[in-house]
């Protein structure tokens, strides 16, 4: 159904499933139609029923649009008549509509526009367009306009293709088809058949078409009641409507026209009127789709039209009636597949009559017949409909006739010598054909079929489904062999014939022996399917090897969950039908024979396969093993019921793989279950547990989950069913290997187990007859046969053919037919049966019988053969004398079994019931050239030898046990002990375990069921009771302890390797990734026994060597630059932004971090000189560069010669190397630049806290001596070189504009700012990181990662080429008293930054960063701290009075300030203030100061070592206090004041007085400012991405319509910023500026590089970082925790709001390149 937004939102839908797919094309919406939905299902306004009484529209008002309507509605006809020219050579001018089109664009849209007026305005409509008399007056072509003329006779070219039978064609007996390229085969009998009732089915014709031969074909009849000729005949328009639509159709359904015919349909009388005219143009609509050159979007346009009109019962149940919808329907299919017949290779090549469509053909590659199957589909839906069809015998055949062509198709010929050049991919359209065209119309059917009263039309159906596979095998010349090395996967008349029988027996209560066909007619319907079997064994055995991966493709895609209920489970029910019907031993040799390993079911150690290499002969054998369980355990049409299928399903499913709710969906695609509905729901929580989704370190995002129960595992684990529905081979192993560590993890079993047996639902009374196969002389030969080889260790034998055979043993066991009477004396048997093997066809009795020797046919070279005995004999000994076995062949004739040949018995069997069956006397078997068999003894190689066996299968069983235990006599009945075991056999211990348990069950089962069985085998074991001495082992026995001793030494090995491999990839981890041990410093070793500090050494990860870093070979850490804008957008408000979703809600970012700084630099540069303003505040808010390592190190030499070979490199990387871009050959980690280390120790060790003796003035005066020799150029070195580059990087990695903010470009001014602001970003973005406050102490978040050491001797020694002027030095005026320079300034010039208006930070850094590296004296960091804080401390209070002093009069500033003064000094005395509250200040002072404190403890932690104390947050100030050296030791902490902390080289109240009398005489001239720039905002709020809401449909709402900003447009795909909420078209040319789209050049301008969008129409998002581009992931999850990427599955989503912190915490700690693997190049085109 199709609703409207707005019907949707007004609906009631809490705890519904839905799918919602956005239509872009509008349309109707059903709401308030009751027959398209259910009433409660309407919206609030849809629910109140609207009066009968409602006012009709005045007849004035409407009068005009009735008078012009009509006259505008034929110029629009004209347009659309003389535009169009007749394609010359079948070549549309594609070019030429699209012009009218655009020309007519604006008409369409008026006519949209007036749809859209209300019900009035379309009535108007409709009755313009369906009355025959407007256009009877207006469009004739009769008048004196010669334009109209001319418009008219296009039109009727036009008019001339629009039948299925062109006019000239027509012939006197009736219309025949004769197009190009097609067949005349099916539709030419139609077309007879509807023109005239005499043409009848009397002749064939061959095809006119020389080029393909297709043969004869019997003429279709259709139903007598297609009376309608008009589907053959030109079309015939009376009225607009239908012209319209005939353009629409000649024009390829533009999207206006399709938009505006659906937009009329809420009209009642259009919308029928629409729906015949739709009818009555549908094979026009199929000729125009087959010629498109664009069929796809075609199509899409087709069925957007169709599905509105079908999908209402009723005007589907109308049009049927009235317009023969099925008639046309069907007749148009046939005619469509016609087009692209050949002659089907199958069987009989020369003389096949059949034809088959070619599906190289694009009409089935490009799925061109899915408009017209899916609304075949969709009628047939609806119950009314379908019975029409069912009903009608004609249209049946039809039918059929059609499910003919698909029978056959892409025939797959193995290639035996060379590999076959082309591979083909037409597979895949074979397979959607068949779904589509055969399989899906038929669950549609099947659906109606569901009870008793249906009977007759599963007759019907199977009926004429046997009468088209009879035809089939005629046409074939199939007799009784398949061709060989032919198979084809695609036989969906066997498929019709087995889905009806299976649901007449399940649902309708049919006797199945009254609809199915004699033995003979079964024998043939099961060769194909077997064949399929055969053919997927072989293929997976490599045989078709040389056909190369297509033929796998078919292989997984037959088995495959879309595929797998349409194609091998009924083929396997067919055979099951066929195996419950037929001779049990004819059915099992031909099983073997079709396997190919019937030569290898021989006693003989040694045979000669002749139709299979040996290497092929162990997988072919397990293959028909494995066929065989399949056939006997499945009971999927056998007897279950639709939850007990559904549930076996789920669990198979779910052990295979833990799955998402979806993917289960997807993957269990069953006939009748709704997904979503009630059943699927309950039984998912009943067999699975849910897992959250979660976000691995990977990066890689888990959806939600579910997992099977632990008690699904122990009951109802089944692997037969997981072998039928695994496409991957490695699936079952996944499923045993999750099997096993359940096994092991519930201590149920330690070791290595077995598949178990699980047991089977009873099977259908109807289908008794297939346990026969469990229980026929054939299969038990086969068993015996297998064991015997198994425990005498024949070649080709694996461990799955014994496991299989037991499995089919306890199948046996499990379906006895009835208990065997124990008075029948077992040992007579063999008197009586001459010649056989056993005595009975009971599995019971047939265990216990003792075979003594086997004649068989053996190659001379064999060692059954051998002339002279070997030394020591035994008994059971596989080689004896000649002489010997003569003796014994005479003494005991009676008890020697023939060789048994499978081929011979079935040839026979088959013989008998030909003979039988066959009335015609001509019907013979067709010699056997195809097959390679040759009869016993018909090779000269082969003798006959005569072996002593004298085992039974239960001898067998038990000596088996003794092999898989290693040990002699390990079984012993456990009834002996225990006889409850007999009278319970459901012990827990057997249901889990390997081999030897398996064995155990079979043995207790077969005792149980038989008195003798447990007497035989208490017997046998008495008899090998006796221990066997050592030396006495056989050869064989001691090759198998042998055996087991090498394996077991080898597993030990394993073992030791494994672990030596995991404590290897433990150390590694502990020295690559970030393991918690506070010691462990990479290439920072300190010797201990030392007092002084070693050099550091550093391991090249390249060459492997250690050493210190050198000033000639320096070492440098491998690192990532990038540009980063997260520290401008903090926020001073705790509450995080929400994204916009209506107009009224707006961001502004005015209040970011960013901002203010920006309009503090810009205010400082209007009113001070501009150098001083650069060196007063930090820039890389914005734009700064963000260094980070993964804490390993290279010579940079080696680093070189690394980039060299990765240049060289010819494997697609992730990354571009010419950008200098590579990963760290340790890690991986993505890096793009080499720090170099400094050499000599990294890191002052010795105690920072130490005091030095030195006064303070002092020391002042010594940092200014060693600032006087800044300037000075570094000697040339290569250390120094690569410092040089390593900047280079630096300042290359942001923008420019994110540099240069001087007001002359280019000043030096600009790289001392930006390289000092680099490392205060990198100090600022390590506190971010630590949630803005150092109270969590410790070492650095990136512990062993830092590289904030190295950057700062970088910065250092760039900082240090630059000479600042003795008198602008702001030491000086931090430290020293001077004259008022401000007095002598000339009046042009601008005053120096104040030193209140700096920022304290900033000077800091520049004092720090131009000292001489490394610091030696670790005394001189307290005091330049103390200066620092000294004006830190001041700026807060002068911002503190000014913001508290009452707004005074602008004059009275100056006055203000020089007061301050005083009260400083009052302060700094007696630490307090009488005019506010000291705690108040107290308060205030220590917030203020706080960030500074934060970044001198970091600067100190990095420069100096030492971790940083962690505390509580109302401590922080003291305790960063006390940790800088800055408190007094007799200071305790109650009476503790900031104040204290200060430290003054001159006295204090002069120098602060010097510092306020600069602001005094900025206040003079322009008082408005001093406030503005003395009142910093200290407190910044961590940087925050966008709240999104609860509900993706908010955000998709607002959006998905929304207009650009810059081109005014609705973006084909908008995405939006989730940073500032920006809104931007995603690949937009429309907004491309300088070749860059709109989505990078945002994440240049809002991230400098970085950006995050989400992708409205698509739910993702989307993550670009510089050049590279990477999906993210979705934030927005389904109820079962689970994305829906591109809005695929329509189901509502919600906010995920773990994964948005994942994503918000990537952002902030720049961990986007490290974490998300995918990354691809944009080329700026996002």
């Amino acid at each position: 159904m199709s609703l409207c937004a707005e019907c949707f939102h007004q609906g009631e839908h809490a705890g519904h499933d839905y799918n919602m797919f956005r239509s872009q094309a509008g349309g109707a919406c059903d709401c308030g139609d009751s027959n398209v939905m259910r009433e409660a299902g309407f919206c609030k306004r849809h629910r109140i029923k609207s009066n009968s009484n409602v006012p009709c529209v005045p007849k004035d008002l409407l009068m005009m649009s009735e008078l012009v309507l009509p006259q505008f509605i034929f110029s629009l006809i004209q347009h659309l008549r003389e535009g169009y020219n007749e394609p010359a050579l079948d070549l549309p001018s594609e070019k030429d509509l699209h012009k009218i089109l655009q020309v007519l664009e604006p008409h369409v849209s008026f006519l949209e526009d007036l749809t859209k007026m209300g019900g009035a305005m379309r009535s108007v409509l409709t009755q313009v367009l369906t009355s025959q008399q407007f256009y009877k007056d207006l469009s004739s072509g009769v008048g004196e306009n010669a334009c109209a003329k001319t418009s008219h006779e296009k039109y009727l070219i036009a008019l001339k293709g629009s039948g299925l039978a062109f006019p000239e064609d027509k012939l006197a007996c009736g219309m025949q088809e004769q197009g190009a390229g097609t067949s005349t085969s099916a539709v030419q009998g139609l077309a007879g058949a509807t023109a005239t009732s005499g043409q009848g089915n009397s002749s064939d014709e061959e095809d006119q078409d020389g080029s393909q031969g297709v043969g004869k074909r019997k003429r279709v009849k259709l139903s007598s009641t297609t009376k309608d000729q008009s589907i053959m005949d030109v079309l015939k328009h009376k009225c607009f409507l239908e012209e319209l639509l005939f353009w629409t159709i000649k024009y390829e359904f533009p999207q206006k026209m399709v938009t505006f015919l659906l937009n009329m349909l809420p009209d009642q009388d259009y919308k029928i009127a629409f729906t015949k005219t739709f009818v009555q143009h549908y094979a026009f609509i199929m000729k125009t789709l087959k010629k498109s050159h664009e069929s796809d979007t075609m199509s899409n346009r087709i069925v957007h039209i169709s599905v509105q009109l079908f999908s209402n019962e009723e005007l589907a149940r109308q049009v049927t009636e009235e317009c023969q919808l099925l008639d046309i329907m069907v007749t148009v299919l046939l005619y469509m597949m016609e087009s692209c017949l050949i002659k089907s290779e199958l069987q009989d090549e020369e003389n096949s009559l059949h034809v088959v469509v070619n599906c190289g053909e694009a009409l089935l590659k490009n799925n061109t017949y899915w408009p017209l199957v899916s609304d075949f589909i969709n009628i047939l839906s609806h119950q009314s409909v379908a019975k029409k069809f069912l009903e009608d015998h004609g249209l049946l055949v039809t039918w059929m006739n059609f499910v003919s062509f698909f029978q056959g198709m892409n025939l797959n010929k193995r290639e035996l010598n060379e590999h076959v050049e082309f591979e083909s991919q037409t597979y895949y359209a074979a397979f959607a054909a068949e779904l589509e065209a055969c399989a899906q119309p038929m669950w549609g059917l099947l659906s109606h079929c569901k009870v008793r009263e249906t009977q007759e039309y599963t007759r019907n159906v199977v009926r004429y489904c046997l009468e088209a596979l009879q035809d089939w095998f005629d046409a074939i010349n199939f007799v009784d062999e398949p061709a060989p090395n032919q198979v084809t996967f695609h036989l969906p008349l066997h498929r019709y014939f087995a889905m009806f029988l299976s649901k007449a027996v399940k649902c309708q209560e049919l006797d199945l022996d009254t609809i199915l066909p004699d033995q003979e007619m079964l024998m043939k319907l099961m060769i194909h399917p077997l064949q399929i079997q055969a053919s997927l064994s072989e293929i997976h055995s490599n045989m078709w090897v040389r056909n190369g991966l297509q033929i796998k493709g078919q292989a997984m895609t037959y088995v495959q969950s879309h595929f797998c209920n349409s194609m091998i489970d009924p083929d396997i029910y067919l055979l099951q039908v066929c195996a419950s019907r037929l001779d049990p031993d004819y059915f099992i040799s031909s099983v073997f024979e079709r396997f190919k390993v019937v030569d290898l079911l021989t006693m003989a150690s040694q045979h000669q396969n002749t139709v299979l290499d040996s290497e092929h002969e162990r997988s072919m054998l397990e293959g028909a093993l494995t066929f065989l369980v399949l056939l006997l355990s499945l009971r999927l049409h056998l007897g279950m019921t639709d939850d007990e299928i559904l549930r076996a399903e789920m669990v198979a499913q779910l052990c295979m793989n833990d799955r998402t709710h979806s993917s289960l969906l997807d993957l269990i695609s069953l006939d009748g279950i709704i997904p979503g509905s009630l059943s699927f729901e309950s039984v998912l929580s009943a067999v699975a547990d849910f897992k959250a989704p979660v976000f691995e370190p990977g990066g890689s995002m888990q959806q939600g989950m579910y997992t099977p129960k632990a008690e699904v595992w122990d009951k109802e684990f089944d692997p037969v069913m997981v072998i039928l529905r695994t496409v991957y081979r490695r699936d079952v192993q996944s499923a045993m290997d999750r099997y096993t560590a359940f096994l092991k993890q519930s201590s149920k079993f330690p070791g290595n187990p077995w598949p178990p047996y699980k047991k089977r639902t009873p099977l259908h009374p109807s289908y008794k007859g297939l346990v026969k196969l469990l229980h026929c002389k054939t299969l038990h030969i086969v068993l015996f046969t297998l064991l015997y080889k198994i425990l005498m260790d024949h070649q080709n034998l694996s461990e799955h053919v014994l496991c299989m055979v037991l499995y089919l043993i306890e199948l046996g066991l499990e379906n006895s037919p009835e208990q065997e009477s124990d008075e029948e004396e077992s040992a007579g048997g063999q008197e009586r049966c001459h010649d056989s093997w056993f005595p009975g066809s009971n599995l019971v009795s047939n265990m216990r019988h003792f075979i003594n020797y086997v004649r068989v046919r053996v190659p001379e070279t064999a060692p059954e053969v051998k002339r002279e005995p070997p030394a020591s004999t035994s008994s059971d000994s596989l080689t004896s004398s000649q002489s010997s076995r003569r003796k014994s062949l005479q003494r005991e004739n009676s008890g020697t079994a023939q060789v048994f040949s499978l081929v011979a018995e079935r040839r026979k069997k088959f013989q008998e019931i030909i003979n039988r069956n066959s009335s015609e006397a001509n019907q013979v078997v067709r010699p056997k050239t195809s097959m390679k068999w040759s009869a016993p003894g018909a090779t000269p190689q082969l003798t006959t030898a005569i072996l002593e066996v004298k085992e039974s299968i239960l001898s067998l069983l038990i000596k088996l046990h003794h092999k898989l235990s290693g040990k002699q006599n390990s079984y012993y009945p456990p009834w002996l002990d225990d006889v409850d075991v007999l009278i319970h056999p459901e012990i827990p211990r057997y249901s889990h375990g390997d081999g030897m348990t398996a064995v155990e069950r079979i043995l207790l089962k077969a005792a149980i069921q038989s008195r003798l069985n447990k007497r035989i085998i208490e017997e046998i074991c008495r008899k090998v009771t006796p221990p066997v001495p050592p030396k006495k082992i056989s050869s064989a026995e001691k090759k198998t302890l042998d055996k087991e001793e090498r394996r077991q030494k080898a597993r030990e090995r394993q073992q030791k390797l494994l672990a030596e491999f995991a404590s290897r990839q433990k150390s590694f981890m502990e020295t690559a990734m970030d393991v918690e041990s506070p010691d462990a410093d990479i290439a920072m070793e300190i010797a201990t026994s030392e007092q002084q500090v070693s050099e550091a050494i550093y391991d090249c990860v390249i060459c492997g060597q250690s050493g210190p870093s050198t000033e000639d070979r320096p070492t440098g850490l491998v690192v990532l630059l990038q540009a980063s804008s997260v520290l401008g957008q903090c926020r001073n408000s705790t509450e995080p932004k929400k994204l916009p979703t209506t107009e009224e809600e707006q961001i502004y970012p005015w209040d970011t971090c960013a901002a203010l700084h920006d309009v503090r630099l810009t205010t400082l540069q209007r009113y001070f000189k501009d150098s001083s303003c650069l060196q007063a505040v930090s820039i890389g808010w914005e734009g700064g560069v963000y260094v980070q390592t993964c804490g390993h190190t290279l010579h940079i030499d080696c680093h070189k010669s690394y980039m060299e070979s990765l240049r060289n490199d010819q494997v697609l990387q992730g990354f571009s190397v010419d950008k200098g871009e590579f990963t760290c050959p340790l890690c991986r980690q993505f890096a793009n630049s080499v720090l170099p280390c400094y050499p000599g120790n990294n890191v002052e060790r010795s105690l920072w806290q130490s005091h030095s003796n030195k006064c303070l003035r002092d020391l002042v005066q010594e940092v200014e001596d060693l600032q006087e020799q800044l300037g000075t150029f570094p000697s040339e070195t290569n250390l120094s070189k690569e410092m040089e580059s390593v900047m280079k990087d630096i300042k290359s990695t942001t923008q420019k504009k994110y540099t240069d903010y001087s007001k002359s470009p280019g000043s030096p001014d600009n790289d001392f700012l930006f390289m000092y602001s680099v490392a205060r970003t990198n100090l600022e973005l390590e506190l971010v990181h630590r949630g803005g406050n150092l109270c969590s102490g410790g070492a650095s978040t990136a512990g062993k990662r830092s590289c904030l050491n190295q950057l700062f001797h970088v910065l250092a020694m760039h900082m240090r080429l630059y000479s600042i002027d003795s008198a602008y030095n702001p030491w000086r005026k931090l430290t020293q008293l001077m004259q008022d320079k401000n007095s002598e300034l000339i009046s042009e010039e601008l005053p120096e930054v104040p030193v209140l208006y700096r920022d304290v930070s900033s000077l800091l850094l520049i004092q720090i960063l131009t000292m001489p590296q490394p610091l030696h004296k670790v005394m001189f960091l307290p005091y330049l701290q103390k200066v620092a804080l000294n004006r830190n401390f001041c700026c807060g209070l002068t911002a503190l009075s000014v913001s508290s002093a009452f707004s005074p009069h602008q004059s009275a500033y100056s006055v203000k300030i020089q007061e301050l003064s005083k009260n400083y000094y009052v302060l700094l005395l007696k630490g307090k203030v009488s005019f506010v509250n000291p705690d108040s200040v107290e308060c205030y002072l220590q917030q203020f100061c706080l960030p500074f404190l934060r970044i001198t403890s970091l600067l100190q932690h990095h420069l100096f070592g030492g971790d940083l104390p962690s505390c509580q947050e109302d401590e922080e100030f003291t305790v960063l206090a006390s940790c800088l050296g800055l408190l007094p030791s007799f200071q305790s902490s109650h009476q503790f004041t900031s104040a204290s902390c200060l430290d003054w080289p001159v006295p204090a109240f002069d120098m602060i007085s010097q510092w306020c009398s600069e602001l005094a005489s900025f206040a003079d001239r322009h008082p408005d400012q001093v406030k503005a720039l003395l009142i910093q905002e200290p407190k910044w709020d961590l940087p925050r991405l966008l709240q999104l809401p609860e509900n993706y449909n908010t955000i998709f709402q607002y959006y998905h319509r929304k207009t650009c900003t810059v081109c005014t447009k609705v973006p084909k795909d908008p995405a939006v910023c989730l940073v500032c909420g920006t809104f931007v078209c995603l690949k937009g040319l429309c907004c491309k500026q300088q070749s860059y789209c709109e989505c990078v050049l945002h994440s240049q301008n809002c991230g400098a590089g970085t950006g995050i969008f989400l992708l409205i129409n698509a739910s993702v998002i989307i993550i670009i970082r510089g050049h590279r581009f990477c999906l993210w992931g979705s934030v927005y999850l389904d109820a079962h925790g689970e994305e829906d990427r591109d809005l695929r599955r329509g189901k509502p989503l919600y906010i995920c709001k773990e994964r948005y912190k994942v994503l918000e915490q990537q952002w902030v700690s720049h961990t986007f390149d490290h974490i998300n693997k995918r990354w691809g190049p944009h080329y700026n085109g996002l």
